[in-house]
């Protein structure tokens, strides 16, 4: 299981680097759409309504980390406008804040995916992990949606 998890993500990190060089705005916008859709499984069950899934919480958390390690470059430059991008120029003007963000989103995960467990473990960690870095750079740094 773990080789076709690696495999899968090796393809997808092939898959992102060359949608990047084409249209970093699509690529981002896809890969944080992908986190949002992970961040759906886990907040329905954290919510009871989805039974606990171990496999499927080390999936969300194993995309988190990946989408950190891919995320810093889909902000290039030349990326700060167009293609209905959200993101907002605070990105390139606090770059180092930006990406020293997502290298905590990375790592968050990882002990994230290391230490949730069962149900009771992931309502535990949850609600700090999502608040903490998904919503404090979605905070600071993505246009809001209207």
């Amino acid at each position: 299981m773990t080789r076709i998890v690696l495999a899968a993500a090796a393809v997808a990190l092939a898959v992102t680097a060359v949608a990047a060089q084409s249209d970093p705005i699509a690529a981002r916008k896809a890969l944080m759409k992908k986190n949002g859709d992970e961040a759906k499984i886990a907040a329905s069950m954290v919510k009871g309504e989805a039974p606990f899934d171990a496999a499927k919480v080390q999936t969300v958390f194993a995309t988190f980390a990946d989408s950190a390690a891919k995320a810093p470059a889909l902000f290039p430059d030349n990326s700060k406008t167009g293609g209905d991008t959200a993101a907002l120029p605070a990105i390139w003007e606090n770059k180092a804040d930006f990406d020293a963000r997502l290298a905590k989103f990375g790592s968050a995960a990882k002990e994230a995916e290391g230490k949730v467990k069962d149900l009771d473990s992931l309502k535990a960690t949850w609600g700090a992990f999502a608040k903490d870095n998904c919503g404090g750079c979605h905070e600071k740094y993505r246009a809001k949606k209207s």
